[in-house]
């Protein structure tokens, strides 16, 4: 499937360079050195005549995490004077450039996999299994990363560990403890709606970013059909899965719609208005990346928010956390400059810089022995047993499910399709997009 994927890529090239200004996250602006203020687009480390500069592209999108990389590469370029480190964040246009990159073989020596790094990227980055980080890999996150043959295929600098985040006040102010079950979590909701006088509206989806109604069906996905201890991940992974038993999902957000525990303006409204919602107390638990947190409390500082596991589907179940790469470093097997790339994951990953990307990102560091401290640590202390299951779309379902599951979603709650229909078109599309 990867040869397929890779040989279709250049057939994207002038389509991807048509599309790479949009997308929902704001690209950088301008170039600027790495020690001038966060706004520029490329960040390169000027000491005088450098022998090698490193090119390096990463997606990462915040521009508080953005300066904490600008940061470490400063500290990288007064330890190696005679490295330089050119590096740009393209935003919303990085899985585009990166399509046209691998395309015409020409990639940047140090690269983020985003969550691909062995099925979309593999055959193009360097093995890393002698670094001596590699011996620390968390144990969550070593097996996305590193193959069945030991290859390792990125530095995780940070690893996902996503639930339901929450207004931790509201919930105890109605006597509501963290729903462990999909019934438990639409019994607070109601719980919510009605005991607020229809203030609070506990779910906020958006049809114009139509990731807010992707994820639903990505982390419930794996409650319905992973996590049991009877389940479908070998019937999906040898596509002879009944696409019937798909069916609960999308009747599920439905009925979440119909009782009216979502926001109206669902199909008009915008990803980024759910920070100010969430402040306001109109919405109650929110779908999204911890990032979503620096934006509430800009607008509220002292509202503290909450992270509990994905409630199971079943009452015999247990929750769960959906995880993997957030945060990478990939090198370029065919990289002119190894040594100093190599040279630059192993600054990246030493304790002290891994500790302050943990503390802006408020994840889980990739590596063991890292201490930090942010606003969702202690929810990752107390729910340190819980199963991380890999992203459900990651494993399995075809490269561009993604937007399939989430425009059906959108067309799910609009009316236009029923939940029979939205399982039908996942079974059409995966077909298709296994052949391609």
């Amino acid at each position: 499937m990867l040869k397929k994927w890779n040989a279709s890529l250049a057939l994207t090239l002038a389509s991807a360079i048509a599309i790479s200004g949009c997308s929902q996250r704001p690209e950088a602006s301008t170039a600027a050195p790495a020690s001038a203020p966060s706004s520029g687009k490329e960040t390169s480390n000027s000491s005088s005549a450098p022998k090698k500069t490193l090119s390096m592209l990463s997606n990462v999108a915040d521009q508080p995490v953005q300066e904490v990389y600008r940061q470490i590469i400063n500290d990288f370029s007064k330890a190696n004077p005679d490295i330089a480190v050119n590096i740009q964040f393209p935003g919303s246009a990085y899985e585009n450039n990166m399509k046209v990159k691998m395309a015409a073989n020409d990639l940047p020596d140090v690269f983020d996999t985003h969550g691909w790094a062995q099925i979309r990227y593999g055959e193009y980055l360097q093995d890393l299994k002698e670094e001596p980080w590699a011996k620390q890999l968390t144990d969550t996150i070593k097996n996305v990363v590193t193959d069945k043959a030991g290859k390792v295929y990125a530095l995780p600098l940070s690893e996902a560990k996503d639930g339901i985040m929450y207004n931790v006040e509201m919930l105890k102010k109605f006597n509501i403890e963290p729903p462990k079950t999909f019934d438990e979590l639409i019994t607070a909701a109601e719980k919510i709606k009605k005991e607020s006088g229809g203030k609070t509206t506990p779910f906020f989806f958006s049809g114009i970013d139509e990731s807010t109604i992707g994820t639903y069906f990505d982390y419930f996905a794996n409650s319905l059909l992973i996590s049991p201890e009877k389940n479908s991940a070998e019937a999906l992974l040898k596509n002879t899965f009944d696409w019937n038993n798909w069916n609960l999902l999308p009747e599920k957000l439905l009925d979440i719609k119909n009782r009216g525990l979502i926001n109206e303006d669902f199909l008009t409204a915008k990803r980024s208005e759910i920070p100010a919602a969430f402040a306001a107390e109109k919405v109650a638990f929110v779908l999204l990346a911890p990032s979503f947190l620096d934006a509430v409390n800009k607008l509220k500082p002292e509202m503290k928010v909450g992270l509990m596991p994905i409630p199971s589907m079943s009452a015999d179940d247990k929750p769960n956390f959906s995880g993997g790469e957030r945060a990478t470093m990939g090198v370029w097997k065919d990289s002119k400059n190894k040594p100093e790339s190599l040279k630059l994951l192993a600054f990246f990953a030493k304790p002290e810089n891994m500790t302050k990307i943990a503390n802006v990102t408020k994840l889980q560091p990739g590596l063991k022995g890292i201490e930090s401290k942010h606003d969702l640590t202690e929810y990752y202390e107390k729910y340190a047993d819980i199963r991380v299951f890999p992203y459900f779309d990651r494993v399995y379902l075809p490269n561009g499910m993604w937007s399939v599951m989430s425009k059906s979603g959108t067309e799910l709650l609009a009316g236009r399709i029923t939940p029979k229909e939205y399982s039908a078109n996942m079974k059409q599309e995966v077909e298709r997009l296994r052949k391609n």
